[in-house]
């Protein structure tokens, strides 16, 4: 229940308006902070809300299949340049960050994550490593500036952002490969 406690007081912390907006200022600090914080306070009230509606997650999500989908679909919609703008300019799109971030991949993501096989994992992590550096190779690439709101250096910064990200998973990839965790137990 204190991790529940935490999730929401993250929460509330990343609502505060000027915490919103100096977050929202600086594309990779939007991207690569405001966005995953808010996907973590998700995963640590997760613990409540998974205790209030288990009988809903038990026969909705019983091999972590669905909620891992869910999860993957919203962080893909949440990396695209026009979301990003638009999370700035359209006071709905960014009320629906603040609720589809925590609630819809944070809650899942914790449900699912430990229903899933290694193998499955392994897929995920395969999965976003390949995402991150296609998003980093359009983001550092692109001929033109892809979001309006922020200077075509931050669009840069944020690029290779998601390279540094996806190399960091190449690398636990690789380590998960060659050691066995089962014999640090």
């Amino acid at each position: 229940m204190n991790q529940s406690f935490y999730g929401l007081l993250l929460f509330v912390f990343l609502l505060i308006p000027p915490v919103a907006s100096f977050m929202e200022s600086i594309m990779i600090i939007h991207m690569h902070m405001q966005m995953p914080m808010l996907v973590i306070s998700g995963f640590l009230m997760a613990q409540f809300i998974l205790k209030l509606f288990q009988r809903f997650f038990e026969k909705w999500n019983s091999n972590g299949v669905p909620g891992i989908l869910l999860f993957v679909i919203i962080m893909v919609y949440w990396m695209l340049p026009r979301t990003m703008d638009e999370a700035l300019t359209v006071p709905a799109v960014e009320v629906f960050k603040f609720i589809s971030l925590p609630f819809l991949a944070g809650v899942p993501l914790r449900d699912s994550w430990k229903k899933l096989s290694s193998k499955g994992k392994t897929t995920i992590i395969i999965l976003f490593t390949l995402l991150f550096i296609g998003v980093g190779a359009l983001y550092i690439w692109s001929p033109v500036q892809l979001c309006n709101n922020y200077l075509v250096m931050e669009q840069l910064t944020l690029g290779w952002g998601f390279m540094t990200t996806a190399i960091c998973m190449i690398i636990y990839l690789v380590y998960t490969y060659f050691v066995d965790p089962s014999e640090y137990v």
